[in-house]
């Protein structure tokens, strides 16, 4: 594979990465901030989340149907999301619009006028939005969950925060935080498509002339707890107005950085992570106990969590629960076969050459590359290694994380009746 991606890094600490897609007449650019809810005080828990929606209310410069007239114009594809490690606004348009969607998106995030009147109603809006996620089981679930097994960390809290702290986000603290957390260190400005590097970067070096570098480092830390501590816990939660019961199997796992993320990333999928995986065959096709079902992960910088989730009828949940919990014994107690394995490489290698289709992907594959490895990983690099994971590799993985007493179980729904106890998790 040809590579056509180059770096940029300005005297302010921003980064910027692009890579040339010749061919396409679009291109997806935006701007990756190296924080999110892992990066906020406890009151502050949920202000990333805040300004992501806030920057859309206005800037110096345009009104928020200023905003929502030139996106149309564009094409329409503005997007921004919070995670728990970082941030983003991205935006796909033509390439003839590259430089005016770019100044858009900057201006949005350097120069936000954060009215208290827009404040208010963006409250109201977020706690609607919190209370979205009661109303969905599964998310709802995931943020119990979070909490108990990263009790008192900030990987723990949810990432749009609480009603209490979003109430108390007034101008003053939101404008404090974006000052000291928005800046050109803890930025990544990423581009792919139809694209030239040396014109990019003149476009981004207009919109950043104004900030300078900060004296002290900020792109390293903020992060107000350290690592996690996980927990092992077992959380039965009771709602009887649900028809299905909701589970989660949890045990930790491989972090983004580790060595060992391949081999994990391949043995998830064969437990669960397509419809030929285990769990989908056996729970799903031969015993129809649930319609959704499966099993992945979640990777941050320092820390893992491998899961199974399913939806079931409150009735059908032990048995589930056993079916699922058989499938993590034989995969420690047994290898998985090379039928398995060339399989799920196969799945993964195409997944990853389909993606480079697609200028979203590669823009947001640049940033978050940048942002955890701070290098760039080339697709050749990752099928290399996905293709060097062997079956001792993933069997020793499994045996490593899979252990009775770092077991965790979650669920929710209907439950009368149904308990779980630390020898009933004995992998």
């Amino acid at each position: 594979m040809t590579d056509q991606v180059q770096f940029t890094r300005l005297d302010n600490g921003l980064t910027i990465v692009s890579e040339r897609m010749p061919g396409l007449r679009s291109a997806t650019l935006g701007i990756w901030l190296r924080r999110g809810s892992r990066h906020e005080r406890e009151a502050e828990n949920g202000l990333c989340h805040f300004i992501e929606h806030a920057v859309f209310k206005g800037t110096k410069r345009r009104s928020a149907l200023d905003i929502a007239i030139e996106s149309d114009r564009l094409g329409g594809n503005l997007d921004a999301f919070t995670m728990h490690e970082m941030t983003g606004f991205t935006m796909k348009v033509a390439d003839r619009g590259v430089e005016k969607a770019f100044d858009l998106v900057s201006d949005m995030l350097l120069q936000p006028r954060f009215e208290r009147e827009d404040l208010e109603r963006e409250q109201k809006v977020i706690i609607e939005e919190m209370k979205m996620v009661e109303d969905t089981p599964d998310e709802f679930l995931g943020e119990l969950f979070n909490a108990a097994y990263f009790p008192g960390h900030p990987l723990g809290r949810p990432i749009e925060g609480t009603e209490a702290t979003v109430s108390s986000f007034d101008r003053d603290r939101t404008a404090d935080f974006h000052a000291r957390e928005f800046v050109p260190a803890n930025m990544v400005v990423a581009a792919a498509g139809n694209i030239e590097h040396a014109a990019f970067i003149k476009t981004v070096e207009n919109a950043f002339r104004h900030l300078k570098a900060r004296a002290e480092s900020v792109s390293e830390g903020a992060d107000y707890a350290g690592a996690p501590k996980p927990a092992a816990p077992i959380l039965i939660e009771r709602k009887s107005e649900l028809e299905q019961a909701h589970l989660l199997i949890a045990a930790p796992w491989t972090d983004a950085r580790h060595e060992d993320r391949f081999a994990a990333s391949l043995l998830a999928n064969i437990i669960g992570g397509t419809t030929s995986s285990r769990l989908w065959q056996s729970i799903r096709e031969e015993r129809g106990l649930a319609y959704a079902v499966g099993a992945g992960a979640s990777s941050y910088t320092d820390a893992g969590v491998f899961h199974i989730y399913a939806g079931t009828s409150p009735e059908q949940l032990d048995e589930v629960v056993d079916l699922s919990l058989a499938e993590l014994r034989r995969v420690v107690r047994e290898s998985v076969t090379e039928d398995e394995l060339r399989l799920a490489k196969d799945q993964t290698v195409s997944s990853i050459l389909l993606g480079l289709e697609s200028s979203n992907v590669r823009a947001g594959a640049l940033a978050r590359q940048e942002i955890i490895h701070g290098r760039r990983i080339t697709p050749d690099e990752i099928i290399r290694r996905l293709e060097e994971v062997s079956i001792e590799d993933v069997h020793r993985v499994a045996q490593e994380y899979f252990r009775t007493e770092a077991m965790s179980l979650a669920a929710l729904g209907d439950l009368n009746g149904f308990s779980v106890d630390r020898a009933r998790l004995e992998i």
